[in-house]
């Protein structure tokens, strides 16, 4: 099994409950600490420190293990109210913020010459920082004033989702949840209300000689957040049943700032059910809107919308030749598209960046597709 001070550390929920439970006792054994940036102090942690066989000089409870992953890693520890800790990956974002400093140079320097310069900028600054300590590692060091970062606990955001999905979508499932350092996620379907949302729009799919998609797609939602700067605390539109959810449009979004509190989360999420019926209808539109070059539009879309290069060449290469040459809408090539996931899934792609694939493919949804339908054959 996984250690969870590894930064490559990630698991799964078969269960609501399970989810739930793991995130309540997360957020025990988490602690949010508050310390003036200046009085931070980073120290390098390659794997010739001679930290690496010191175990002693770190908080109790830093392990052997969190040691020298972190050496393989980051490279870095870092003082908090007079105790040392090791820097987990997700957190380097964040320390450089603190520090005001950013650039292409900084991977290249030594573990010793970043340490050094991250003291000399973070020693200027007077501000609160509020850092998060999380398996045995310092995880994010977020900005102290609550209008920059304000903790949503994910424990109270799941029980809230759940609540809001019984009112609204009786007899909802939950299909699966997954967290690593950076993010969280689940996903649920919606059995009952499959009708009443993708109706219409199942029944053009089956006009349009799709009657097996149409049988098989049902409507879900994903949720999903971060304690360490990744995402906001999120939930989204998705059509399940094909090899991969299909995301259709970012729903409601409430972020880690201006002193944000669960209780917007809670508001927010009534907007979640009006604009499911929006986000299908995009996707439906797309049934509607004829392409006279399909390669060269899916071509041009996956460049426009940064896919990886490998896995969109060979999605764009699959659908050239189940196209032929015949008829095609700007559906088939948003469905098209999602090979790509199936693609970078099945090279066992982190599902942290999956998530934000998913999230670039769903803005081909509002694109002007009339911009990308060209005959010049464009080169990704």
């Amino acid at each position: 099994m996984q250690n969870s001070c590894k930064d490559d550390f990630n698991t799964t929920f078969s269960s609501y409950q399970q989810m739930q439970d793991y995130h309540e006792q997360l957020e025990k054994n988490s602690q949010w600490k508050r310390s003036k940036i200046s009085d931070l102090s980073v120290v390098a942690l390659s794997v010739e420190s001679p930290l690496l066989k010191n175990l002693g000089a770190f908080a109790a409870g830093t392990s052997t293990e969190a040691v020298e992953d972190t050496a393989q890693n980051l490279g870095l520890a870092i003082w908090v109210d007079g105790k040392l800790y090791p820097v987990r990956m997700t957190a380097y974002k964040s320390l450089l913020d603190r520090a005001k400093i950013g650039g292409t140079v900084l991977p290249k320097l030594t573990r010793e010459e970043l340490a050094q310069v991250l003291n000399m900028c973070l020693q200027h600054y007077q501000a609160e920082t509020l850092v998060l300590i999380r398996n045995e590692k310092v995880s994010a060091v977020h900005s102290g004033d609550e209008a920059d970062y304000s903790v949503l606990p994910i424990h109270e955001l799941l029980e809230t989702l759940q609540h809001k999905l019984d009112e609204r979508f009786p007899r909802n499932e939950y299909q699966n949840g997954y967290c690593d350092h950076a993010i969280s996620s689940a996903a649920w379907i919606l059995p009952e209300q499959k009708e009443e949302l993708l109706g219409t729009y199942a029944k053009m799919l089956a006009d349009s000689g799709n009657k097996t998609m149409a049988s098989k797609l049902m409507p879900g939602i994903r949720f999903m957040t971060s304690d360490t700067g990744v995402a906001s605390a999120k939930v989204s539109a998705l059509l399940m049943g094909a090899q991969y959810p299909i995301h259709i449009g970012g729903c409601i979004a409430v972020d880690h700032r201006h002193k944000s509190e669960v209780a917007k989360f809670h508001d927010a999420l009534d907007q979640l059910f009006a604009q499911f019926g929006d986000s299908v209808a995009k996707l439906q539109k797309l049934l509607e809107i004829p392409l006279d070059y399909p390669v060269n539009a899916m071509t041009r879309l996956c460049k426009k919308l940064s896919m990886p290069k490998k896995a969109a060449l060979e999605a764009i290469g699959m659908f050239e030749m189940s196209y032929g040459g015949g008829p095609a809408t700007a559906h088939d090539v948003f469905m098209a598209m999602q090979e790509i996931l199936f693609i970078l899934k099945s090279e066992h792609t982190p599902q942290s960046k999956l998530l934000t694939i998913e999230e670039n493919l769903a803005r081909a949804l509002t694109v002007k597709w009339s911009d990308y339908d060209l005959a010049k054959v464009v080169e990704y």
